[in-house]
């Protein structure tokens, strides 16, 4: 009598990368229960599913952290103290426009576009998205006010207007993506968005 072969064990990780990939293509609320069962792993059960994750929304949070732990390290040189405060956000954006065009996943960035709006219910799931967002945000600040402390741009630079402005051209490159822009393009969109900084570290020298 043949032996029956070791049933597969459940790939929590695996499931999460693809659970990932569903939020990231269709959002959120657009990603039903039904769906992600039966795109997580054999086919997993609703007990099964619960058992893993708890619950739709815990599994988001799980997903969040997963992907700002891979692709949302394109901004992490925004806090590496070794690079100057201009190469920091240029460097954060050429590999973002570089990212959210891979072909590899979905284009985009999940953090931008997993959730703009949503219903009261899910008012928690917008927040989430909204920490890291701010996060990201004060990564942009921190090289602007770094920049302006030691003299690079001038003494009059709005900070927090140059920071929002980087970080609202980051976000922006997301719809671009999503509408088809290429990698190229967007990397130079990037380089007309670093002429700002430019301006800025023109009027200190003047």
């Amino acid at each position: 009598m043949a032996q029956m072969g070791r049933p597969r064990t459940f790939d929590r990780d695996e499931a999460i990368r693809q659970a990932m990939t569903l939020f990231w293509q269709h959002g959120y609320e657009s990603t039903s229960l039904a769906m992600l069962k039966a795109n997580l792993g054999n086919g997993i059960t609703a007990p099964s599913f619960y058992a893993a994750f708890g619950s739709k929304e815990a599994l988001f949070e799980e997903v969040v952290e997963c992907y700002m732990t891979t692709y949302g390290q394109v901004n992490d040189c925004l806090w590496d103290d070794t690079l100057e405060p201009r190469q920091a956000i240029e460097l954060a954006l050429r590999r973002s426009a570089k990212m959210q065009t891979d072909q590899g996943h979905p284009s985009g960035c999940l953090i931008a576009l997993s959730v703009n709006t949503c219903s009261p219910a899910n008012a928690h799931i917008r927040e989430i998205l909204a920490a890291q967002r701010a996060r990201t945000r004060a990564g942009f600040l921190r090289c602007v006010n770094s920049a302006k402390e030691v003299g690079i741009l001038a003494s009059d630079t709005d900070v927090q207007a140059l920071a929002r402005f980087f970080h609202s051209f980051e976000i922006g490159l997301s719809t671009e993506a999503r509408d088809g822009a290429t990698g190229k393009e967007l990397d130079a969109a990037v380089l007309t968005a670093m002429k700002t900084w430019d301006a800025a570290v023109l009027n200190a020298v003047d």
